[in-house]
């Protein structure tokens, strides 16, 4: 099967991609993918019960929102597709690419599929600790957003816990300091890996209490399918004391795992897996392949961020097959416009689209 555009992820970039491609004529199909990462399709949203910093919404949730996208999606013309891509081959176009049989990431079914151009919005997953408890109060105490999730009313004015070193987590405990009563940082090591600026963030704000050589243990809470976190067991693991603190959230920031195995060695990626796009665009070192979303992005990772770079994917991937049509014109006339190649290199001057009919 041949189509002029393939979208690979099911999350708000994904979607968003799928929608302006599917009003531009390109008939797209999207791969949402069989629990890919572990999560549902539909990506880290469907995970997060409560969403309240999506424009458009005073609240709704994770689940209810995707389900929303995929619908328009397919209201606008996406053919869409429940199962994994599982390799691909990006060296000459159209590109290649074949299926995981439904239910099976071990195999690899025998057509091979093409396409003229990629979105590629397979996302990011957060890296978790798997604490004894974690699972249980996912979504109702324990979380990997601060910003999506600080402002919920289960965390304010109450104390939480932050797990990490590093700049994410000073980013993250400063930011739930300004909601909670009292928010304490777990450092596994005795020096915090973020920058002097941002350490002396953590030691100067009077609500934040930084434990160095501790580490979490078991989240507990209230029993039943609803219940909340309250607590936390920790360590310290040089003294061996362990000890049960009050806390009404924990929040991972110890990285996330961009979902971009498929292109090892086909596609540039930055030293922790993330793509690399040109900057102010969404082109990747192969023309025709796009990222948008989290894939690519290791700073915002918002819903609404990865919606934004979903649109910008289609937009660029519209001009990219109108400048191949314009090129590959038959008996072997030169079209009068050239493709312009990205260039990761690229000193972030954003391309312009007068040629396109959506702008």
């Amino acid at each position: 099967m041949h189509r002029k555009l393939v979208i690979i992820g099911s999350g708000p970039a994904g979607h968003t991609a799928a929608i302006y491609a599917s009003r531009a004529d390109l008939q797209p199909i999207l791969y949402e993918g069989f629990l890919a990462l572990g999560i549902a399709a539909g990506g880290q949203l469907t995970t997060t019960d409560e969403v309240e910093n999506y424009p458009g919404y005073k609240y709704i949730k994770g689940s209810e929102l995707m389900d929303n996208m995929r619908a328009q999606s397919e209201a606008c013309g996406t053919e869409i597709v429940s199962q994994t891509v599982g390799k691909v081959d990006l060296s000459k176009r159209p590109f290649k690419y074949w299926l995981h049989p439904m239910g099976d990431e071990e195999t690899l079914e025998e057509e091979t599929h093409t396409a003229d151009a990629i979105v590629i919005a397979t996302g990011a997953k957060a890296r978790r600790l798997d604490l004894a408890g974690e699972e249980k109060y996912w979504g109702n105490g324990v979380s990997a957003c601060a910003v999506c999730d600080g402002s919920l009313p289960i965390f304010r004015e109450k104390p939480l816990v932050v797990i990490g070193g590093g700049d994410s987590a000073v980013e993250e405990a400063s930011y739930l300091a300004k909601k909670a009563s009292k928010v304490t940082v777990l450092v596994r090591r005795d020096v915090l890996r973020a920058s002097k600026a941002n350490a002396r963030r953590l030691s100067s704000n009077p609500k934040i209490e930084v434990q160095y050589n501790t580490q979490g243990v078991e989240v507990k809470g209230d029993e039943g399918p609803r219940g909340l976190m309250r607590s936390l067991v920790i360590k310290n693991s040089r003294t061996g004391k362990t000890e049960e603190i009050p806390a009404n959230g924990l929040f991972y920031a110890v990285g996330h795992e961009p979902a971009t195995h498929l292109f090892n060695n086909q596609l540039k990626m930055d030293e922790d897996g993330y793509l690399i796009t040109t900057p102010g665009t969404t082109e990747t070192s192969v023309p025709g392949v796009f990222a948008a979303g989290d894939v690519q992005d290791k700073k915002y990772r918002q819903a609404i961020t990865s919606a934004g770079s979903g649109c910008m994917a289609a937009l660029e991937a519209e001009k990219f097959l109108a400048e191949q049509d314009d090129v590959d014109v038959p008996n072997g006339i030169d079209g009068e416009t050239q493709v312009k190649k990205g260039k990761p290199e690229a000193n972030g001057d954003v391309p312009e689209y007068k040629e396109n009919p959506l702008l």
